[in-house]
């Protein structure tokens, strides 16, 4: 194999040199531990503020205190979702949820249904758009809480999460989002979008792995998810994870200062790609919106093929793809989104998600085409369905 590319960045992205950088000298130059009161700990104890500052600056909140760092997206999902559902149970236990939301959000809400919760489902149309119809008839005076996502993860579809806030408030409701796809993607300021809690996390912003943050309102409760120390403001205890946290802060900084760079060429990128793979073959068709959308996922529909064939095939000739949500990758299900957006089961089985990066070139995206066309041929070639036969 002469060559390799990787177009799963909605995965995970690789930790840059500026990240890296920031990171290294709190490994084994700044090692006290941030808790401590004497000036190795004050010292580390700065690094994490700072990086709570960079957090706060990039998304617009208004006060540092309102970004609790978690070990990642899954974590501050569970904890907005189970934690704010306890704190308000005297209110209700009714949540509404998007069918197309990440599995953190999805299992914490079955939890709670075993806790004597009710969790509505909210339908998406066919480019993954919430119902904002539906939203207003599922509201009720036990509703506590709504949890839409910002970005979908599989299909790229933005979510007009400004006026689905506005709903919920009208209503007294508390509104939370997962938008660790948008960060770095789409701008963010959770004031002026009237968010209440929002999920981010590093790994998606060329960051590391195992940290993110629950951006909670000031005033608004949550039960506390880790006992046994006074950290994150009493509410999560254990040792601070300052090397990471110092690479978090400086992730989401540059993701927030290089955004419109990034995302002009992203848009060349996913515009590239997609005008050859149509040229060169059949019977493409996108998932998702096709204006409303983020520019680093592309997911597309390839009739006739199996998607977990054509993903094996790829992998041998270089090109690292996914079928979704890596979260769900080891699922013998068919995806939730696709399902919710009303593909059909062959047409969910022939979806594959391509995913760019700040660095991708033409050269990895003329080998990753080539190789396409080339695995797309021969899954068709033996295809028992064939063109002929194509409804």
């Amino acid at each position: 194999m002469s060559k390799k590319v990787y177009f799963d960045y909605a995965s995970t992205t690789y930790v840059s040199n500026e990240v890296l950088n920031e990171m290294l000298p709190c490994f084994n130059a700044v090692y006290g531990n941030a808790n401590s009161l004497h000036g190795y700990g004050r010292e580390a104890s700065n690094i994490v503020d700072r990086a709570r500052d960079r957090i706060k600056n990039a998304i617009g909140a208004q006060k540092s205190n309102e970004i609790y760092f978690t070990s990642g997206g899954t974590e501050a999902n569970n904890w907005a979702i189970r934690g704010i559902a306890h704190a308000y149970s005297e209110k209700g236990k009714h949540i509404i949820v998007s069918k197309i939301e990440h599995k953190s959000v999805l299992d914490a809400c079955a939890c709670l249904e075993e806790e004597g919760y009710e969790v509505s489902y909210l339908n998406v149309d066919k480019h993954g758009l919430v119902n904002m119809g539906e939203l207003l008839h599922l509201i009720r005076k036990d509703t506590i809480l709504v949890s839409i996502m910002t970005v979908n993860n599989e299909i790229g579809t933005i979510q007009n999460v400004k006026a689905i806030a506005k709903i919920c408030h009208d209503y007294g409701v508390i509104f939370h989002t997962d938008a660790s796809q948008a960060v770095g993607a789409v701008r963010i300021n959770v004031q002026d979008m009237e968010i209440d809690a929002m999920t981010i996390t590093a790994h998606k912003v060329y960051g590391p792995k195992g940290v993110g943050a629950l951006y909670l309102k000031d005033g608004l409760r949550i039960e506390n998810l880790i006992y046994g120390g006074s950290q994150e403001r009493g509410k999560r205890g254990g040792t601070v994870n300052v090397p990471e946290i110092a690479g978090f802060g400086k992730a989401v900084e540059i993701a927030n200062r290089d955004i419109v760079v990034n995302q002009q060429k992203l848009k060349n990128v996913r515009e590239y790609f997609l005008r050859n793979v149509t040229e060169r073959i059949d019977y493409v068709i996108v998932n998702g919106h096709p204006l409303q959308k983020v520019n680093g996922i592309l997911n597309l529909c390839f009739e006739m093929v199996d998607k977990e064939s054509l993903l094996m095939l790829l992998d041998i000739e270089g090109v690292a793809v996914s079928t979704g949500s890596a979260c769900t990758a080891n699922s013998p299900l068919q995806s939730h989104v696709l399902k919710a957006i009303g593909l059909t089961d062959e047409f969910a089985n022939s979806s594959i998600r391509f995913s760019f990066g700040k660095n991708t070139t033409k050269a990895d995206l003329d080998f990753a085409i080539d190789a396409l066309v080339k695995c797309v041929e021969r899954l068709r070639s033996i295809s028992a369905i064939t063109k002929a036969g194509r409804k």
